[in-house]
């Protein structure tokens, strides 16, 4: 089976972290994750991931760097993520497709919300990769 990569976004701004609940499928109704998909067929992750943040929550936004690791989803799925950015004059985010609520979370929110369990070492990695320090407010 060949692995398909699902790009997530840990789009910053303002030192806070975007953060998607879902609203389907069922079993993941309720949770929290970093907004992004699939990578289409001849898509970069980089436009995949710019792809779905217009389509998800109607922004302009642009990829940067990718977070180092990756996490596996269920087969043949494996996340990847980029940290990402709005675009000067982008609309602010809304929850336009498979999510119902979004939040901007400061490092001391982060651990807040439930996020789901295959984000959890994505959120980590990436809060790390972005100097967030969140240690106080998880807790550890």
């Amino acid at each position: 089976m060949t692995e398909r990569i699902v790009v997530g976004a840990a789009l910053v701004d303002g030192g806070r972290l975007l953060a998607a609940r879902r609203s389907a499928p069922a079993d993941l109704a309720g949770r929290w994750e970093l907004p992004g998909g699939k990578v289409e067929p001849g898509e970069t992750p980089e436009a995949a991931l710019v792809r779905e943040l217009r389509e998800e929550l109607g922004v302009k936004a642009e990829a940067g760097e990718r977070v180092p690791g990756q996490w596996p989803l269920r087969p043949p799925f494996v996340l990847h993520v980029w940290t990402a950015r709005l675009l000067p004059g982008s609309p602010a985010p809304a929850p336009l497709e498979d999510h119902d609520a979004l939040r901007w979370l400061t490092p001391a929110q982060v651990w807040d919300v439930p996020w789901l369990d295959q984000d959890v070492p994505a959120v980590e990695g990436a809060l790390a990769h972005l100097g967030m320090d969140t240690t106080e407010a998880r807790g550890t």
